[in-house]
């Protein structure tokens, strides 16, 4: 009995001492969030100390369990944790949101070890552990649970299921039984503005029951009623679990618990020193961390060392079997991507580059055993039907499936991919409209903020798309997608480019990848005649030279405006016209100074890009006295053609446009 109350007793010395940290950074940062963080001490705490599974020596080790600081405005109770865990140390506290550090103000998961996703911008953590889930499940369900088996917990607050994307990702989590993902829901009643209760009126209990979640309601303070919750999540791998917390934001403080200014503001040194005395910390000493509480929270340190080096053990032992290490080996290499088949298409026959995309997807079902994704409720016309037939839906009863059914949930989608992608062993992808990367944007930023392979696949990329009209055909989606640093944005010309544009997204490492894919048809060119399509790879290049010196006209095109150009280029047969087929401008600027001057060389006559969206950004290619053939305006609806003819996207309006140009 002695034991025990000594262990509860430093078991509250150890919180008091957490927020003691968190008071202290925020404090000599002159901004942060403490309340927040001050309020989930004590889940988050006893989460780490008593269940979370993590190597002390490895943080990367794959079979962890994830831990998601959804609630990102709360990092400093994450770094304080990681900090006892020996991934952080008190320096890294002390510069706490300063230049360089690795204690941002929110997340970032490249910048701190034990940091599984970028957070901040709320509901997006809840749905990349959704991902992360998904992941754990489906691997779990190929490799073998001796392999993979681990839980994804996630600290939320009030904001991230106020955050529609918080509730459409765990309406999905729901009906997929994801059993082994946990959310602890801080559940404050505070957020930045005063009492939650001014703008939502929503029982999370009713609504996550109808989603098919357990629930549980406890009290976040008390550690007996976490631990109890806890363990009764862990015990129902049938549903995932909301752990309803009831606390109080800046709990512990003097005199502001459950003040709405502790939300977003650091407590005042008057506040934070009356706060130490009543926690019982030291009132003058900043960053106190005594031994006796980290060892204490490091009494499971030799049982999580004897975890890893088991889980080391059997993954050698299956490593023997020859078909699993391939497998094994592809889930994290990329040296096998350009052994891909790739599927041929006819010269002069007409095809939609989302069939092309549709066609190698298929092909590559069976060769990379780690490819999952989906669509956002548009199989038949992001072309994902013949993947799903090859590989099946992922369902609650189907775990091997890996297609993904995301519904007409775009944001949840991007977000999922990301958890996927962070999770590792896995090379997702997710499709819809590109109108429709509007509502996935704040997704596709984290994947590039994040560094993270993920491929995002767009189809019906113009107004070329036609009767459904302007709220379904894209305009600024090109320019605004090429704005987020980071990003790799492809289209490509043909069906020709598209397997390339596949491989060279698979290739990738380290930033997401854009296809822009036509619904129309396009003539397949003739790659006989042409440069090959492995061109693409440089971004930008020759597709059809001049005919003599000097180049009367240059024109660059993307995607289905490519085979527009040549048409028009027939039609300029008395002027010396090159045409740059441009798929990819970010390829194109990682090329040398002098390719891209040999592709596009200063001495050239009139420049013309020719694009069907926003002519935004064109400049950089055709100068201040080029000639931009874009979309100022929204589509219309209309037959394609009827399209074509009025916006001026016909060899006929384009040859007019440059001979006018040419004549001033």
């Amino acid at each position: 009995m002695a034991a025990r109350q000594q262990s509860q007793n430093l078991d509250q010395r150890a919180v008091a001492v957490i927020k003691g940290l968190i008071m202290d950074a925020t404090r000599k940062a002159n901004s942060g969030h403490p309340g927040g963080a001050m309020g989930m001490a004590d889940m988050g705490y006893i989460l780490y100390k008593e269940f979370l599974t993590y190597s002390p020596d490895n943080p990367d080790w794959f079979n962890r369990d994830r831990f998601v600081l959804s609630a990102g405005h709360a990092s400093m109770l994450l770094y304080s944790l990681l900090t006892f865990v020996g991934y952080l140390s008190l320096d890294d506290l002390k510069q706490f949101r300063q230049w360089g550090s690795r204690t941002p103000g929110h997340p970032e998961h490249e910048l701190a070890p034990g940091v599984e996703a970028t957070t901040g911008p709320l509901g997006q953590g809840v749905g990349m552990a959704t991902g992360m889930a998904v992941a754990e499940r489906m691997l779990n369900a190929h490799l073998g649970a001796a392999v993979v088996d681990h839980f994804t917990y996630v600290l939320a607050s009030d904001g991230d299921f106020q955050e529609p994307i918080g509730l459409g990702s765990a309406a999905l989590a729901g009906h997929l039984g994801l059993g082994k993902l946990i959310v602890l829901y801080d559940y404050n009643e505070i957020q930045i503005s005063g009492s939650t209760h001014r703008a939502d009126s929503t029982d999370y209990k009713k609504v996550f029951e109808g989603f098919r979640w357990q629930v549980l309601e406890i009290d976040g303070h008390d550690h007996n009623a976490i631990r109890q919750a806890v363990e009764t999540a862990r015990k129902n791998l049938e549903q995932p679990t909301l752990i309803l917390s009831h606390t109080v934001i800046a709990k512990g403080s003097c005199t502001m618990e459950g003040n709405a200014e502790t939300h977003g503001a650091p407590l005042p040194e008057e506040e934070i020193r009356c706060t130490k005395e009543k926690l019982g910390l030291p009132p003058d000493e900043s960053f106190y961390l005594p031994d006796d509480v980290l060892d204490h929270f490091r009494q499971r340190f030799d049982a999580l060392r004897a975890q890893e080096a088991a889980w080391q053990q059997r993954l050698r032992e299956r490593q023997q079997d020859a078909a699993f290490r391939e497998i094994w080996h592809k889930l994290f290499h990329q040296d096998w991507v350009k052994q891909l088949p790739i599927p041929a298409f006819t010269p002069g026959e007409a095809v939609a580059t989302r069939s092309a995309f549709g066609k190698t997807l298929a092909a590559w079902a069976e060769e990379i055993p780690h490819l999952v994704g989906g669509s956002a409720d548009l199989e038949p016309s992001n072309n994902t039907r013949a993947f799903m037939e090859k590989v099946g839906d992922f369902t609650r009863e189907n775990p091997r499936g890996r297609n993904l059914v995301f519904g007409v949930r775009e944001f949840p989608m991007g977000a999922m991919l990301n958890g996927m992608a962070l999770h590792g062993g896995i090379r997702p992808f997710g499709a819809t409209f590109l109108v429709f990367s509007d509502y996935e944007r704040a997704a596709i930023r984290l994947s590039a903020l994040q560094k993270l392979p993920v491929l995002h696949v767009f189809t019906h990329d113009s107004i070329f798309l036609g009767e459904d009209g302007p709220t379904h055909q894209p305009v600024e989606h090109l320019a605004s997608l090429r704005a987020i640093p980071n990003v790799l944005v492809i289209r490509p010309s043909d069906a020709t480019e598209v397997p390339v544009a596949m491989q060279v997204a698979m290739e990738q490492e380290h930033r997401p990848t854009i296809l822009a894919l036509t619904r129309q048809k396009l003539p397949v060119l003739d790659r006989t005649a042409l440069p090959s399509a492995e061109n693409l790879r440089r971004g930008g290049y020759i597709i059809q030279k001049e005919s003599g010196n000097p180049i009367d006209v240059l024109i660059v095109a993307t995607g289905s405006e490519v085979s527009l150009a040549l048409e028009a280029a027939k039609r300029l047969s008395d002027l010396s016209v090159r045409v740059v087929a441009m798929p990819s401008w970010e390829l194109f600027e990682e090329q040398d100074a002098e390719y891209r001057q040999t592709v596009l060389p200063e001495e050239a006559g009139l420049r013309v890009a020719i694009e069907a969206a926003s002519p935004m950004g064109w400049e950089r290619y055709v100068g201040t006295n080029g000639l931009i053939l874009g979309v100022n305006r929204f589509g219309a609806s209309a037959p394609m053609k009827v399209i074509a003819e009025k916006f001026g996207f016909t060899p006929e309006a384009v040859e007019k446009a440059i001979r006018q140009r040419l004549r001033w």
